[in-house]
């Protein structure tokens, strides 16, 4: 514990103060949050700010309500003779207290929850009438957590290293509050050192998180409550865990539900596979089970025409089934959930609800969860992806993982990204992604593709191919065989980071001219060069941030 008379000394009161004079305040007067790490400390402080001339009270939660609403008023009033400068707390304004007038927030102790960081930050990011900024002051220097700060200022609560990278690579781009942030090339790189050692799929991070979220609602939360309340993505403890049912079980006292080991296991794959709502098919067509609807295909076709004008084709219906009957998945993940099976054949060869799924919804509580499941997803789906590019099941700008392109393709099999390489052709589908890992190790034997513009790109084939290869007929659509193909372009910054899985969708992409034979010295292999026209321009901030720029 560092030492109380270094805490309060006056050296350390006076260089407080001449940087939150340097640094000064948005509007007539500073209206202030000071965090402290200890009520002594707290107090003490007030009381020596007061002896210079501020202002000051200190507040925890052991005063009453009255006494907080009477200081809040007082701080933020612009008539009242008995205003105050500051307020110096260590907990009450983590959570729950709005105090948008708020223009100087001052950090005097090491936080190292990332939710409390996120609070007690998020104090100062409200606009209000006379304030056109907020400053924030933090005397610790924990660079360690500044992988934080993107995602307070963001409102992305996913913790994935490369939304916050691409955040703090947009500079301006507009964030919660009608506000916008910039970032110096100092602060960016000591930012980006953060989020390159963060361990953001670490439990600790996931544990605090659900800790503070019970703590503010006084119960277990539910699935809905995480995203609701602004905690952690319900997907970090889904991906951790398998699911949040998982997690309670090991983590929550109070939790007393037990499932047996099928209904667990379909809750674990529903939670990794379908929820994430990438796709709506799968999820609607589960709803219809969860009610009972007979001849499911049919009330299927109806809902997802009624609800969100898709008129399925025959091959999504049939990779729908593959997904429900647990035929799509590799060959490990098959053995793994092999009690997943939610459709199954009646004697007439029509689909119903599988038998072992239909006695398992007759346990309320794993009712209960798999339809909080599937209205989480349903939501995920409205936020995140239904705003569909074309005829595909994707949204431009949102990221996939090489599973989820296999399944909204509708192949027929889950690929090992191995077999698929840069880019792979489904003869079936007729369809064609192109994968591209845009930052390259300096030593890897690998292609060097590239942007020339937003709306063009240049990569290689495979190798050893030749511009005579069955690739380069596919890719230029020579022979009247391909020339329904549909290329897809899928784009990430770099593949070492074993967080950030998952590509960017750009769109469609349409081979140009004519191929380019190359050499490649390094492995003495023939390849082509492939120059992609881009159906729709990247977006600005994905285009700077992929290239580095």
């Amino acid at each position: 514990m560092r030492n109380f008379s270094y805490l309060v000394c006056d050296d350390r009161v006076e260089y407080i103060l001449e940087k939150t004079n340097y640094y000064g305040y948005s509007g007539d007067r500073v209206k202030g949050l000071i965090f402290c790490s200890r009520k002594d400390e707290a107090k003490e402080l007030s009381r020596k700010f007061n002896e210079r001339g501020y202002r000051t009270v200190f507040l925890c939660g052991e005063h009453s309500q009255e006494e907080r609403e009477s200081c809040i008023e007082r701080l933020t009033a612009d008539n009242c003779c008995d205003y105050l400068d500051y307020i110096f707390t260590i907990d009450i304004f983590n959570e729950g207290v709005d105090i948008p007038e708020i223009n100087q927030v001052i950090m005097l102790r090491p936080t190292e929850s990332p939710a409390v960081f996120i609070q007690q930050l998020g104090r100062g990011l409200r606009k209000a009438d006379g304030k056109k900024y907020v400053v924030i002051l933090d005397f610790i220097g924990n660079y360690m957590n500044n992988f934080m700060i993107p995602v307070a200022l963001s409102g992305d609560r996913s913790y994935n290293k490369d939304n916050m990278r691409k955040y703090v690579a947009g500079g301006t781009r507009i964030i919660p509050g009608s506000s916008s942030i910039h970032f110096d090339e100092i602060a960016r790189k000591r930012i980006y050192a953060s989020i390159d050692l963060a361990k953001t799929n670490d439990l600790k991070l996931i544990r605090d998180s659900y800790k503070n979220l019970k703590y503010k609602l006084g119960r277990i939360p539910s699935i809905r409550d995480f995203g609701e309340h602004g905690s952690i993505d319900v997907n970090k403890i889904f991906e951790k865990c398998g699911s949040y049912y998982a997690f309670l079980v090991k983590y929550e006292k109070e939790y007393s539900i037990r499932l047996s080991a099928n209904e667990e296991q379909m809750i674990e794959y529903l939670s990794r596979k379908v929820v994430k709502g990438k796709r709506v098919h799968e999820l609607e067509a589960l709803r219809g089970l969860v009610r009972r609807q007979n001849r499911i295909l049919n009330y299927w076709r109806g809902k997802m025409k009624q609800l969100y004008a898709i008129q399925p084709s025959k091959r999504e219906e049939e990779s729908v089934i593959l997904n429900l009957t647990n035929e799509f998945p590799k060959e490990e993940e098959k053995k793994k959930f092999r009690s997943c099976v939610f459709l199954e054949k009646d004697e007439t060869g029509e689909y119903q609800i599988a038998s072992e799924f239909q006695r398992l919804l007759a346990n309320p509580d794993f009712f209960q969860m798999v339809d909080e499941l599937l209205e989480y997803g349903l939501q995920q789906y409205q936020e995140n992806y239904a705003h569909r590019y074309k005829e595909t099941n994707f949204q431009l700008y949102q990221k996939y993982t090489y599973e989820d392109v296999c399944r909204l393709l509708n192949w027929k099999k889950n690929m090992n990204a191995q077999n698929i390489g840069g880019y792979f052709y489904d003869s079936e589908t007729k369809t064609l992604p192109v994968f591209i890992n845009y930052e390259k190790a300096e030593d890897a034997i690998a292609y060097e593709d590239r942007f020339v513009s937003p709306n063009e790109l240049i990569a290689l084939s495979k190798h050893p191919r030749k511009v005579t290869s069955s690739d380069a007929e596919r890719i230029y659509k020579k022979g009247t065989e391909n020339t329904e193909n549909k290329i897809y372009l899928f784009v990430r910054k770099n593949k070492d980071d074993k967080e950030a899985k998952e590509f960017y969708f750009l769109g469609e992409i349409f081979a140009v001219g004519e191929p380019f034979p190359i050499h490649m010295e390094t492995t003495n292999d023939d390849a082509f060069e492939i120059t992609y026209q881009l159906d729709v321009p990247v977006r600005e901030d994905i285009y700077n941030y992929i290239r580095g720029e």
